[in-house]
């Protein structure tokens, strides 16, 4: 069996940054002291004219970034989930949302799998507050290529953009040049007993519960919803409607995210059954990352025990 190759969704919008700076001399790239982390480390050394060490400061990152945008430059402002979206926060509403800036938020080390550096690292709450700001898109990649392609997306989108990577290394499942579409999700399998939306590292983890429940007789349709703001509404209705029951998993809380989008949807146009996968309303803790993601359900094998449930 081929081995499968993995990268970190942070990979890819290095990368993205390194192929688009390139071509487009407006680009600029602003960092929070992490650029080994971030890596728009990967930028500074190609373009070093075009990046900033804003230093531990994200607030002041922000309105940087809000300025150089009011300049016409395009800037992607680049630090930790829980640094970008969480201390942050006000500066992001004030000075990026509310003037409707052309800012990119480039978000790293979201969700559990941040792993050993525990509660206070691991975000759970970006999409809850990034979707909570009028005119802010809100995406999450599932492997390296989207990760590279959704970056480029972003730099073409008029408008403030929250782009969530992470830290792991995870399978890459789309091809290089892949065409990444703002609020459109992507069907990675067929099915109509059941669908399951995910997005992020739990996009791969859905499609091998899909390849276990296939083995049971079960036909699972799996969705790869990156976008979580605009939400691809046509496609979770033509799911409610084709399935008639739906299941979502976010490495996120089940409070703000995509679960409650689809459930806010459908509540309103084709009330189904719908479970969330995600987060409970709990903190996490440290440990190597596949550990602690098993712990809190994020995992194939848990999707399999709720789907299964969930159809009895």
């Amino acid at each position: 069996m081929a081995e499968i190759k993995k990268m970190a969704t942070r990979e890819g919008y290095g990368r993205g940054l390194v192929a688009m700076g390139a071509e487009h001399e407006d680009i600029v790239v602003l960092d929070a002291d992490l650029a080994g982390s971030t890596k728009t480390g990967m930028f500074a050394k190609a373009y070093p004219d075009r990046h900033f060490n804003c230093g531990i400061a994200e607030a002041d990152m922000m309105c940087v970034a809000a300025g150089l945008a009011a300049s016409g430059l395009i800037p992607f402002a680049s630090s930790f989930a829980m640094f970008a979206s969480g201390r942050a926060y006000e500066q992001i509403r004030n000075s990026i949302g509310y003037p409707h800036l052309n800012v990119k938020i480039g978000a790293s080390h979201g969700g559990m799998s941040v792993g050993e550096d525990g509660a206070s690292h691991q975000c759970c709450e970006d999409f809850a507050l990034m979707r909570s700001i009028p005119g802010m898109v809100v995406i999450c990649p599932a492997d390296g290529v989207e990760a590279e392609a959704a970056t480029k997306a972003a730099y073409e989108y008029r408008g403030p953009v929250y782009l969530r990577m992470g830290r792991l290394a995870v399978p890459v499942f789309h091809e290089e040049g892949f065409t990444f579409r703002i609020g459109k999700g992507e069907i990675m399998r067929e099915g109509t007993d059941i669908a399951i939306i995910a997005n992020g590292l739990m996009v791969y983890e859905a499609m091998k519960a899909g390849e276990q429940l296939e083995t049971m007789g079960i036909h699972a349709r799996i969705v790869n919803m990156s976008t979580i703001k605009p939400l691809d509404e046509e496609l979770v209705l033509k799911c409610a409607k084709e399935c008639g029951r739906i299941i979502t998993c976010e490495e996120h809380s089940v409070i703000g995210g995509l679960g409650e989008a689809v459930c806010s949807f459908l509540s309103e146009t084709y009330p189904i059954p719908v479970r969330r996968i995600g987060v409970e309303d709990r903190f996490g803790f440290s440990g190597p990352a596949a550990e602690v993601l098993k712990a809190f359900g994020l995992s194939a094998e848990h999707i399999v025990e709720v789907t299964k449930d969930f159809l009895k």
